[in-house]
């Protein structure tokens, strides 16, 4: 496809000369040519679904082929408590889409060893180069507590894991190109580690004040890929009831009320369902323009590529034709 990602020939850990600074796995100086031709494949704008997970694996490829066709390069997905397993599910989409990226929103990394991670990220880019995207991410510890592990101090369990991945064996195919990685990182500390480590971060459930803050972190090279919730309703007060039953779970998880205080938003804000400045910041509701506009306004902020996650009052509806309508309002930045 146009944009794939590229990159220097996959050499495994052990027969790999360390680079001063960086991990094997993650991002170092020199690999501007990977990370832009990563931004190109993705391009500017994306969709981000958790409806896809509802429906049978035909219809999913379906939605995906009509997302393509309307200029969105890449999809991103969820790995949540009873979902679709992440690679089995990442293996379908891009056998079913064949012009489309697919990307983890995220794996979880209490849901599988570092070794099985890593061995399931290189089957996936080395059968579909340029088209997968690991997002790997701690989750949250009520999750964690329903797969029956610990919550474990994040960025120091991250950091462990990304170590035991960066030493995992591989008796595949010889690589082309190393899977793409990056981590969903809201705190400076993960922040700092996904420029550290790996080819950026995927911030979910943020303001724009947050990309600015993100990008200054991270860097000017390494990758930001921000999730942006909205809901695409002229009826006022249906979408800010879409919008409150949405963010109403999120508010009640640590990670993301703590990362919206350091944003400044105080108890007020962050009770029951959000205050509507809160809703307003972090799940825009409107026409095309208004959701365009906050688009816009985290790529001016610093984010390479903004996945838009639509929400209808179905949660499964797969919102094609808000997604069209979208697409039309964009124009140009989908490029």
């Amino acid at each position: 496809m146009s944009g794939a990602l590229s990159g220097s020939a996959f050499v495994p850990p052990e027969r790999r000369s360390p680079v001063a600074g960086a991990s094997s796995v993650g991002y170092a100086a020199g690999m501007t040519h990977r990370l832009d031709s990563l931004r190109s494949a993705l391009g500017r704008v994306g969709v981000w679904s958790f409806a896809l997970q509802t429906q049978p694996a035909a219809m999913e490829t379906a939605a995906l082929a009509a997302y393509r066709a309307e200029g969105y390069r890449a999809t991103w997905f969820p790995e949540s408590i009873g979902s679709k397993e992440a690679f089995s599910h990442a293996g379908l989409l891009l056998a079913g889409a064949p012009e489309m990226v697919a990307a983890t929103g995220i794996a979880n990394i209490y849901a599988r060893d570092p070794m099985a991670m890593m061995s399931g990220a290189r089957a996936l880019t080395e059968a579909y180069p340029g088209r997968f995207v690991l997002g790997l991410g701690v989750s949250h510890a009520p999750s964690v507590a329903a797969r029956g592990a610990t919550y474990q101090k994040p960025v120091s369990h991250m950091r462990s894991y990304l170590d035991a991945m960066d030493a995992a064996a591989w008796t595949g195919p010889a690589m082309a190109e190393r899977p793409a990685i990056v981590l969903a990182a809201l705190g400076p500390r993960m922040l700092e580690l996904a420029a550290e480590r790996t080819d950026g971060a995927h911030p979910y459930f943020v303001p724009v004040e947050h990309t600015a803050m993100a990008r200054g972190v991270l860097g000017p090279d390494p990758l930001l890929l921000t999730e942006v919730t909205a809901v695409l309703d002229t009826d006022a007060a249906r979408a800010r009831e879409t919008a409150r039953a949405f963010a109403v779970r999120y508010l009640a998880l640590p990670n993301y009320a703590e990362n919206l205080r350091r944003l400044g938003y105080g108890d007020a804000d962050l009770s029951g369902s959000g205050s509507d400045r809160l809703l307003d910041d972090v799940v825009p509701q409107g026409d095309v323009a208004r959701i365009v506009a906050v688009v816009r306004a985290h790529l001016d902020a610093g984010a390479d590529h903004v996945c838009v996650q639509l929400r209808a009052p179905d949660a499964t509806d797969l919102c094609l034709a808000a997604y069209r309508e979208l697409a039309a309002g964009l124009g140009d930045l989908l490029g």
